[in-house]
């Protein structure tokens, strides 16, 4: 009985997709129930969530069940593998460019940050941005504003 009004609570406060593909995955042992109740509270804020573990514990299936749980579930979910984008390109790739900012740019390209707008923005391996670039990605998390290479603040 509990389980199932558990269940219907999430289908009316949250995503389907959250009740049908995570959910049940995080309802097995002690430690995953935790995680789902950490889900769950976390999905009803505009808080910028930082996921730490070891590769492979399932930092990449948190951040679509939180996103999945979230207000925000029926815009884009954004994975940026910041580890596989060289790093001459990427403050172009997160925060786009507008056209003329620097030889080359012909036409305005919007970044990640961008295509996330109303969605989430997950940044895998964010350690290994530079540091110089990470100040500008934390003022983006915070503030959602992301003006492109070129662009007005």
């Amino acid at each position: 009985m509990r389980f199932t009004m558990r269940q219907d609570k999430c289908k009316t406060i949250r995503g389907e997709r959250y009740s049908v593909e995570y959910a049940p995955l995080l309802d097995g042992s002690a430690g995953m129930r935790a995680v789902r109740a950490m889900v769950e509270s976390i999905a009803d804020t505009d808080a910028t969530v930082l996921l730490r573990g070891e590769s492979g514990v399932g930092k990449d299936l948190v951040a679509r069940a939180i996103h999945a749980a979230s207000r925000r579930c029926h815009g884009a979910f954004i994975k940026v593998n910041c580890a596989a984008i060289p790093q001459e390109l990427l403050e172009s790739e997160l925060f786009g460019h507008e056209k003329g900012a620097f030889t080359g740019a012909h036409r305005r390209k919007p970044g990640q940050f961008e295509y996330a707008n109303k969605g989430t923005i997950y940044l895998d391996e964010i350690a290994d941005l530079p540091l110089a670039l990470q100040p500008s990605c934390c003022t983006s998390c915070r503030t959602s504003a992301s003006p492109g290479s070129g662009g007005r603040a």
